[in-house]
């Protein structure tokens, strides 16, 4: 498979991922109870807002690839 493909289809990959993401963050944060202490959200939201790095570097560094030979 060429980069340029790689690339094409890591694009996609990247998008639905994130889209995903904020889907399933957004579902367990309306599951949670709406007294919480507000560092705990903060923690959340440290949590949920950084997750999605490490999908995306592993999608980055697969695009990345240089084309075989």
């Amino acid at each position: 498979m060429t980069q340029r493909n790689r690339k094409l289809i890591g694009i996609v990959l990247l998008l639905g991922s994130i889209v995903a993401w904020l889907w399933l963050g957004t579902a367990i944060y309306l599951q949670l109870p709406p007294d919480l202490h507000p560092l705990v959200l903060i923690v959340y939201f440290l949590v949920v807002g950084m997750g999605w790095c490490l999908p995306a570097m592993a999608i980055i560094r697969w695009m990345a690839k240089p084309d075989s030979a």
